[in-house]
């Protein structure tokens, strides 16, 4: 590995977040972090939310037909009457932002310029926020945490329709702008199909792999008849899942314009959208306020609306990486009780050169976020094999 540039190299035509509307309020031309939000868009915001009109369901209560009425009204009550932004946005500007050619990243440098680089892709329905709670665990190696290219807080691209495979490419490109030739990669979710592309892809670079969930394709391939009794139950409880739960990602898939519009039109729509999936894929037992305090839920969820990227962000799903075939490079798998779907061994042992196999103590599909020490030890695992 080269030592590290101080900063990666910082583009003065860089004028908004990712979304459009958003500019910066006296951009400070200089400065890596995302711009400031226009008073205008959080006034905008605030204008939207107590307007909201409460729709009609189908008489189902709870969560069981997606998010709570009554919930989702008190928490856009707080949204427009209590949080403040502004309080969050600058926490966020003054994390150790860079910018590449392409891409915009939080780059947390170590003391010693021949530390391990470590890599941190986040998923979807979040943002590099997703890691805020490791950053602080990890400071003897250099960690770079790309804002995904379509996600809040990433740099604008002329081509905002990329595949985790085409992501990776842009990722491999910012590492070497950054000064480093080899490093370890951490992924979850979509940030798991980008790692692994990258792994597969430039595996000259990537010196070790960690991934919090395995590829559900890898269920699908090779001959049924010879699949081992485990892998036929993960296919039965893919098949199970994708009809109960997966609509969210047939709908991102196959009609991401039309969801976009009524997303991006209505704050009510987004935190709805947003909040159902934070509630179900984490190990909150039901409150969802119990792993994202409501502050930090607010967070994430503003971090769409004022980038304007959810939309964007449904790209990974409309345009699909072909399957991974095999990754040679050393892996370590950590799956967190409350995952959406945990594969078995047999599966992951046919992708990867698998080193480390082990469950987490508790946890969910936010693993990073909702047990950060926990996920730190496997990260260290990996860079362990590096």
């Amino acid at each position: 590995m080269t030592s590290p540039s101080a900063e990666g190299v910082l583009l003065a035509e860089d004028a908004g977040w990712q979304g459009g509307g958003v500019t910066a309020d006296g951009p400070d031309l200089d400065d890596a972090a995302p711009p400031l939000v226009e008073e205008a868009v959080l006034a905008d915001l605030r204008r939207r939310l107590h307007a909201y009109r409460p729709v009609e369901g189908t008489g189902t209560p709870g969560w069981d037909r997606g998010t709570e009425h009554g919930y989702l009204a008190e928490l856009l009550r707080s949204w427009a009457d209590d949080y403040d932004w502004r309080v969050h946005e600058q926490r966020i500007r003054s994390l150790p932002w860079a910018r590449t050619s392409r891409l915009r990243a939080v780059h947390q440098r170590a003391a010693d310029p021949g530390a391990t680089a470590v890599v941190l892709l986040h998923g979807w329905p979040d943002s590099v926020l997703r890691y805020q709670r490791v950053l602080p665990l990890l400071t003897d190696v250099h960690v770079v945490v790309p804002a995904l290219p379509g996600y809040p807080f990433a740099a604008p691209l002329p081509d905002r329709d990329l595949s985790s495979a085409d992501m990776a490419e842009v990722i491999a490109e910012a590492m070497a702008e950054l000064g480093y030739d080899r490093y370890v990669v951490s992924g979850g979710d979509i940030g798991r199909g980008v790692a692994t592309a990258l792994a597969e892809n430039h595996a000259d670079r990537v010196a070790a792999l960690h991934v919090t969930d395995v590829p559900l394709a890898a269920a699908f391939s090779g001959d049924p008849a010879a699949q081992t009794d485990d892998a036929r139950d993960l296919r039965e409880r893919i098949t199970a899942w994708r009809s109960a739960e997966g609509a969210y990602m047939h709908e991102q898939s196959t009609k991401p314009h039309t969801l976009a519009v009524a997303l991006g039109d209505s704050p009510a729509g987004l935190a709805a959208w947003i909040v159902e999936k934070l509630r179900s894929w984490s190990d909150c037992g039901g409150d969802v306020e119990r792993v994202f305090p409501r502050e930090e839920l607010l967070t994430w969820v503003t971090a769409y609306w004022v980038t304007g990227a959810i939309g964007t962000s449904f790209a990974p799903y409309m345009k699909q990486s072909p399957p991974v075939e095999r990754i040679d490079v050393p892996t370590v798998v950590s799956q967190f009780p409350h995952e959406i779907i945990r594969s078995p061994r047999s599966v992951a042992e046919r992708l990867f050169d698998l080193r480390v196999f082990e469950d987490g103590a508790a946890g969910g599909h936010f693993a990073a976020w909702e047990r950060p020490e926990e996920f730190v030890g496997f990260v260290r695992r990996a860079v362990a094999l590096s």
